[in-house]
């Protein structure tokens, strides 16, 4: 009898053990906002669900629909890659992110697409959906109508670009739904959601989803932001053939968002040997909607109480200290289920750690204005583009009244978001949706800089029809001439600014 107590000891204590372990990964996760989803790819299967069906504000994740049905039309025949789309006045006003070109100038619909997906440019959403759609109308019901279709109960669009608008709702849930849609539906060009960088003439920018090249295996999806529906990111990674879906939805910051999909993901990828513990939640089709109205975000991802502007230029390591307000899940839950199930699968990687490096040494996709073109051809293409953007820039050194208006318009911290892409052209319509400007702005500051001089470039002219002096002076006098006229809007730009930070 005695020698059996040291076994039954070390049974029961297994069993305790056990018994925790499932607890935490069973039990309800504390309240918070945001919502969490994991999948299986191919099967649908749910691995974890929090808030799931909760509808949500989409931001710029409203994207993935925006390829989807345009590479749908690709692939139905009714145009290809090739066919050339005409920037329009509308698509020239939309707000930050964007390229900034202007109206009258022509790309490729295959160019207009990673231009969307790597820096989420809403002006390239507009493009596409007036060149498929004929308007954005027309287009957000085509949107609406392959939501419908595809069995997305919980969703609705009013645009293609996902800048704030009423009736633009989803869910992670429907998001789960479009993203496994879109790798069965359209294999060959998944590619388009997997552009580790491009380069537009000088400037490069990186993917704003920072699992890209970071996190073993990630192979897509898209990122968003708006002041109302917080960080938002749908991710994609394969491993040893298995390929997971991750979607979070109201994180605090654009780091936060990736740790916590990166979290997911691992998870996903080391249960298996847990999975005698866990209940079967069934497909992703399956899960029930929630009838209720999206959380607003807006106070806690833009009030004043935030130290820095809500930006996706963000290093801020969540997980180092546990996760801000509305992230407790990030780290705090993680640690949780690791001790209690040490020895029962491997530990989780640091994901923070693994956030805060530099992404894998890629090589930019060239992207260019005007047909599709090759080899001396599109040297050629590039080199103009970069010509073009060389034009908007002496301002910066070669006049100190050129540079002063640019600090009048806040560029660097605009420059943390992509605000300033519309700095002078769009100052009207920034100023309504710039409270909640669209995500994925988190190309960097030097990006954002660069951004910002390159918009610039398309308002010149309004500022030189306004300056009689101006006009004498073709590439340095735009500039000084719209110095002036961007401090008496000041006022008008500020409010806009400040939420623009938001985006």
């Amino acid at each position: 009898m005695h020698a059996l107590r040291p076994l039954l000891r070390k049974s029961l204590f297994n069993l305790f053990a056990a018994t925790l372990a499932c607890a935490a990964l069973l039990a309800p996760r504390a309240a918070s906002a945001e919502a969490l989803l994991l999948i299986e790819a191919d099967s649908g299967k749910v691995l974890q669900a929090d808030n799931a069906t909760i509808p949500w504000y989409p931001a710029s994740v409203t994207k993935i629909m925006t390829a989807y049905v345009t590479l749908r039309a690709v692939k139905d025949g009714r145009l290809t890659l090739d066919t050339l789309l005409t920037v329009s006045p509308t698509a020239a006003s939309q707000s930050p992110s964007k390229m900034g070109f202007r109206p009258g100038t022509q790309l490729t619909v295959d160019n207009a697409l990673k231009m969307m997906m790597v820096k989420s440019a809403n002006d390239m959403a507009v493009v596409l959906a007036e060149g498929v759609g004929g308007s954005i109308d027309g287009f957000s019901a085509m949107m609406n109508d392959t939501a419908k279709k595809l069995g997305m109960t919980q969703t609705s669009y009013v645009n293609p670009n996902g800048l704030p608008a009423d009736g633009q709702i989803t869910s992670a849930r429907d998001l789960g739904i479009l993203a496994r849609s879109f790798l069965r539906d359209l294999p060959e060009y998944e590619y388009f959601v997997h552009i580790p960088a491009i380069r537009f003439g000088k400037r490069t920018t990186g993917n704003f989803n920072k699992l890209i090249g970071r996190y073993p295996g990630a192979d897509g999806f898209k990122t968003g932001f708006i002041c109302a529906s917080g960080y938002n990111l749908v991710a994609s990674a394969t491993r040893n053939g298995r390929r997971l879906i991750a979607v979070v939805l109201g994180a605090n910051s654009g780091t936060a968002r990736a740790v916590k999909a990166a979290q997911l993901l691992e998870r996903g990828f080391s249960q298996d040997n847990l999975t005698w513990l866990r209940p079967s939640l069934g497909t992703v089709d399956n899960l029930v909607p929630v009838d209720a109205s999206p959380p607003n975000l807006r106070d806690e991802m833009c009030g004043g109480h935030r130290k820095r502007p809500a930006s996706d230029d963000d290093d801020a390591l969540i997980a180092a200290n546990g996760g801000t307000s509305g992230s407790a899940s990030a780290t705090g839950g993680e640690a949780q289920v690791t001790f209690f199930t040490a020895g029962l699968q491997p530990p989780l990687m640091k994901a923070s750690e693994l956030m805060a490096s530099a992404p894998a040494a890629a090589e930019p996709v060239l992207v260019y204005t005007g047909p599709t073109r090759t080899g001396t051809a599109l040297i050629a293409a590039v080199a103009a583009d970069a010509d073009q953007q060389a034009a908007s820039k002496p301002r910066g050194k070669k006049s100190r009244v050129a540079k002063k208006p640019d600090a009048a318009d806040k560029p660097k911290d605009a420059g943390k978001d992509g605000a300033k892409d519309t700095k002078t052209a769009a100052a009207k319509p920034v100023a309504k949706p710039a409270e909640a400007k669209n995500n994925d702005k988190s190309a960097g500051k030097s990006d954002a800089k660069s951004d910002a001089k390159t918009a610039a470039k398309p308002a010149a002219p309004k500022h030189a029809a306004a300056k009689h002096d101006a006009a004498a002076k073709p590439a340095e006098k735009p500039a000084a001439s719209s110095d002036p006229k961007p401090a008496k809007p000041k006022a008008a730009t500020k409010p806009a600014a400040k939420p623009a930070n938001n985006s």
